[in-house]
C-alpha cells in the first residue's frame, strides 16, 4: 500500500495540522518507461505554503484530496526503462508527502539522478533545490564583489546558509539576521558569517547602522515583509535587492504587508528582483558539479533537522515556520 498525507482543508491563516489527513491507497502502477520511486525523504520548504493555496504561487494549487507536493528523493524499486531509470538508483524530484511514487518518461519538472558517491539527504540541501536556490541567487541575481557588504535573513535557515556561505566565498563580508543567540551562533561559529543580528532580541535596524556604516550592497531576502522594509532604508548606491523568500507574509490570511521604504530604492539606483530556479533548468549541472565541488573541499556545509515518520510531515511544516530548527527541515519517510 502507499501512504500519503493528503490536503483536506485550505489554511485560512497559520497553515496547522488538521489540513492534512494520512492516507492508504494500492500502490501506484508505472506506465509506460517510467518508474516507481520508494520515497526516503522530503524536503521541507517555505514554497509547499503557497502550494496549499488555491491559486498556489509559480505552480498551481493542489487540489483538495491530493498528495501534499513537495521536493523528496528515493530509489528506484521497479522500472520500465531500465537505462534512464536503473533499478537501486537513487532520484530527486517532486515526490509529494507519499511512500510511492510513480514517475513518468517524460516527468516535468524533470527528476535529477543522484551520483552514486552523494549521500541522498545531499540531495535536498547542498546540492539540492536548497544549494540550488541559494547559488543562482546569489551568482545570478545578488553578483556580491568582494570588499561588499551582503546581509541574508533568515540566515540560519537551509538556503539563508548557503547564501551566506557563498557571498563568503566571493570576498564579500556576511551578515546575517536570524531569530535567537543559538542559530547566530551557529553561523558566525561554524559557517564563518562576519557577524548575525538577533531580530528577537536586537535592534535591527541599529544595528544595521552599525555593521554596514556605508550601506548594504546586496541583501538576500527569504523573509519579506516589516524586516525586507526595514533593510531598505539601509541599502547602498547601486545595490542589490535578491528576493528569494516572504515566509513572514505566507500565513497571513488579511494580505501583504505594506513596504513602505521603496523611496530608497529608486533614490539609490538600487535593483530589486526575483528569481526562481526553474528558470535556470540548462545550468543545473554546472551548479550541482560546483556546489558539490565546494561541499568536498570543505568550503560549504550544510545541516539537516530530521523528523522521523511520514506522517510527521504536517507537524514539519508547521514547525517551519516557527522557526524552531537549524539548516534544512527534513522528513525521513522510511
Amino acid at each position: 500500500m502507499n501512504r500519503r498525507v493528503i490536503l483536506v482543508r485550505r489554511p485560512e491563516g497559520k497553515v496547522t495540522e488538521s489540513c492534512f489527513e494520512v492516507t492508504e491507497t494500492p500502490r501506484p502502477e508505472i506506465g509506460a518507461g517510467g518508474a516507481l520511486l520508494e520515497v526516503r525523504y522530503l524536503g521541507i520548504d517555505p514554497t509547499i505554503r503557497g502550494w496549499l493555496n488555491e491559486g498556489g504561487n509559480y505552480m498551481p494549487g493542489v487540489a483538495i484530496g491530493e498528495v501534499v507536493r513537495s521536493n523528496g528523493v528515493g530509489v528506484v524499486v521497479e522500472t520500465d526503462d531500465a537505462k534512464q531509470f536503473p533499478l537501486g538508483a537513487w532520484f530527486m524530484g517532486l515526490t509529494g508527502w507519499q511512500q510511492y511514487w510513480a514517475i513518468a518518461a517524460d516527468e516535468f519538472p524533470p527528476v535529477t539522478m543522484i551520483a552514486a558517491e552523494s549521500e541522498p539527504m545531499d540531495a535536498l540541501n547542498v546540492q539540492g533545490q536548497v544549494g540550488l536556490t541559494a547559488y543562482f541567487g546569489v551568482v545570478d541575481v545578488g553578483q556580491p564583489q568582494a570588499g561588499e557588504t551582503f546581509v541574508v535573513s533568515a540566515a540560519a535557515s537551509g538556503v539563508g546558509s548557503i547564501a551566506g556561505q557563498i557571498a563568503k566565498l566571493r570576498g564579500a563580508r556576511v551578515v546575517g539576521i536570524a531569530g535567537g543567540p543559538a542559530k547566530c551562533a551557529w553561523v558566525v561559529d561554524e559557517l564563518g558569517f562576519d557577524a548575525c543580528i538577533d531580530y528577537k532580541n536586537e535592534d535591527v535596524t541599529a544595528r544595521l547602522r552599525e555593521l554596514a556604516p556605508q550601506g548594504i550592497d546586496v541583501f538576500f531576502d527569504n523573509v519579506g515583509g516589516a524586516l525586507l522594509d526595514t533593510v531598505l532604508r539601509r541599502i547602498a548606491v547601486n545595490g542589490r535587492i535578491v528576493l528569494c523568500g516572504d515566509i513572514s507574509t505566507y500565513d497571513i490570511a488579511e494580505g501583504a504587508v505594506p513596504v513602505y521604504n521603496l523611496k530608497y530604492v529608486m533614490g539609490r539606483r538600487a535593483r530589486m528582483q526575483g528569481f526562481n530556479t526553474f528558470d535556470s533548468w540548462d545550468r543545473y549541472g554546472e551548479a550541482t558539479e560546483q556546489l558539490g565541488a565546494w561541499a568536498a573541499e570543505g568550503k560549504i556545509t550544510g545541516r539537516e533537522h530530521v523528523l522521523d515518520g511520514l506522517e510527521r510531515a504536517p507537524e514539519a511544516l508547521v514547525r517551519l515556520f516557527a522557526g524552531d530548527h537549524l539548516g534544512k527541515l527534513v522528513v525521513k519517510v522510511t
